[in-house]
Formats: structure tokens, C-alpha cells, sequence
């Protein structure tokens, strides 16, 4: 074996360890998280937790039920998803199909600069500037809202979406585009009947890693959302999500009580739903196009 087959070799395996090291990983977190959140369903049964409109984990009797938690997320999520959505697909556009190629390096830079911003930064923003924005603006009696947490993760989600949709459009082979100009299309009709639809699987899986990166954020939604554990019914009412609930009271439980398990339990339902976003987007990345 001569060094070069050697050294091919050794990052084979390096390349392979590494994986198996990442799978692992995944796997034991699920079984610590699963070890530890069954433990409350011998004194709350699924259906309750699931269901129910109360979390009160403290009072007596104590009441855990994340209905209003997986809706304040689902909101939030929601909400960003809208408004990212659109701006990072037609941004991920401008970038691949129009800009000027120095202006295309200055925007790419830009992109990878906020997403570089901490969360805590964006929530301390969102507190000083949006929520008083929207508090005045729309004659609320508090700013810190659904809708002001959506706005700011929308923020947060939209450096994935344009990235990873620019990469996309870009893997679009020059063929389908040169067929489409020989055929007399413009250049916006051979964007959006063509390019788009080739793109499309890989423009979904942007979309489903952007809300993955939403609905797993912490530090935003708890500085700006309110931190209201009640059933909301509009954008504009103080919501708590299931990950603020996690990092608000993981300190302050007794570690082995109903509480302490209930909040693993919280963290088992993030876990599934992360987990059927990213099969969601994989899906999408390896479809076949049509």
C-alpha cells in the first residue's frame, strides 16, 4: 500500500467514523430524553399532556398540559414562515438569476453576515425597537406578541432559506436556461417556468430548514413573545413556545419531580417534530425531478 492509497484510505474511514459519531449521537440523545420525559405519563396520561389547556406545573394540583405551548410555537412558526418565505425564495432568485456578479458577492456576504447574528442580539433588537412599534402602531396593550416574534424569526429563518435555495438554483444545469432562450422564452419566463421548477425540490428543502431553524429557537422567542402559557387566537396575544418553556424552567425544577419530567417530555415532542421537518426536507433534496 503506498502512501497515497494509504491516506485515501485513512480519510475513508475518518470520513465514515465521523458519521457513524453523528448517528450515535443522535440516538443517545433520543434515549436520554426518552428515559427521562416517559417517567411523567405514570402520573399524566398522553392524552392530557398532549390536550391539555393548562400548564401549571407549580400549583396544586399541578397541570401539564402543552396544548398552548405546541400552539403559541406553532404560530410563531407560522407567522415567520410567511413573511420568510417569500422575501428568501424571490431574494435566493434576485441573487442567482439578476444580480450583477459584484453585487451577487456583496449580497452572499451580507446573507452570511446575519446569519452569523446571535439570537440574543435579534431579541434584544426585537425588544427595544419592534415591540414598541407594534404596541403603538396597532393600539395594543403589550408588544410582545406572536406577530413581533414572527417577524424577528422570520429574520433568523431567511439566511437558510436564500442560501441553501440560491444553491439550488444554481445546481440548475445551463441546458434546461439555453433551450428555453432557443425556444424564444424571456428571461423571466424561463425563471419561473423553468428554473423554478427544476429548483423545486431543492427550494422546498429550504423552506422545510428555515422553519427548523424556527421552531428550534429559544432566546428570541423568549424576549419577545410574552411568555403568556395560555390557547392563543390571534397573532397579536402574548404566546409561549415549547422551547422558551424549556430554557425558562429547566433551572428553577427539582430535578426527578413531575415537573422536571414533564419538561424531557417537552423536549421529546421537539425532538419528533425537528426530526419530521429535516425527513420532510430529505425527502424533498432527493426527489426525482419530473
Amino acid at each position: 500500500m503506498n502512501l497515497k492509497t494509504f491516506k485515501e484510505f485513512l480519510i475513508e474511514k475518518l470520513i465514515f467514523l465521523s458519521g457513524v459519531t453523528s448517528i450515535m449521537l443522535v440516538i443517545l440523545i433520543f434515549i436520554f430524553l426518552t428515559k427521562e420525559g416517559l417517567s411523567l405519563f405514570k402520573a399524566v396520561s398522553l392524552k392530557d399532556f398532549l390536550l391539555g389547556h393548562y400548564w401549571y406545573p407549580i400549583s396544586e394540583p399541578s397541570q401539564f398540559g402543552i396544548l398552548p405551548l405546541i400552539l403559541g410555537s406553532l404560530f410563531v412558526t407560522m407567522g415567520a414562515t410567511i413573511i420568510s418565505v417569500p422575501i428568501g425564495v424571490a431574494s435566493a432568485v434576485y441573487i442567482a438569476e439578476i444580480a450583477p456578479p459584484r453585487m451577487k458577492e456583496v449580497l452572499k456576504s451580507g446573507i452570511e453576515i446575519l446569519a452569523a447574528i446571535p439570537s440574543v442580539v435579534i431579541g434584544f433588537i426585537g425588544m427595544t425597537t419592534l415591540v414598541p412599534f407594534v404596541k403603538n402602531a396597532l393600539n395594543l396593550p403589550t408588544g410582545l406578541t406572536a406577530f413581533s416574534g414572527s417577524v424577528m424569526l422570520a429574520f433568523m429563518a431567511m439566511p437558510t432559506v436564500v442560501s441553501i435555495a440560491e444553491d439550488a438554483l444554481n445546481a440548475v444545469p445551463k441546458k434546461y436556461k439555453e433551450a428555453a432562450f432557443a425556444l424564444g422564452a424571456t428571461h423571466w419566463q424561463t425563471i419561473w417556468r423553468v428554473v423554478l421548477r427544476a429548483a423545486s425540490s431543492g427550494i422546498v428543502a429550504a423552506i422545510m430548514l428555515g422553519i427548523g431553524r424556527v421552531i428550534g429557537e429559544t432566546m428570541a422567542v423568549m424576549m419577545i413573545t410574552g411568555n403568556a402559557a395560555r390557547i392563543p387566537t390571534s397573532l397579536f396575544q402574548p404566546v409561549r413556545t415549547l422551547t422558551a418553556t424549556i430554557a425558562a424552567e429547566m433551572g428553577e425544577t427539582v430535578q426527578g419531580s413531575d415537573h422536571y419530567h414533564a419538561l424531557f417530555a417537552i423536549g421529546i415532542v421537539l425532538f419528533v417534530i425537528t426530526f419530521i421537518i429535516n425527513l420532510i426536507a430529505d425527502f424533498a433534496v432527493h426527489r426525482k425531478l419530473k
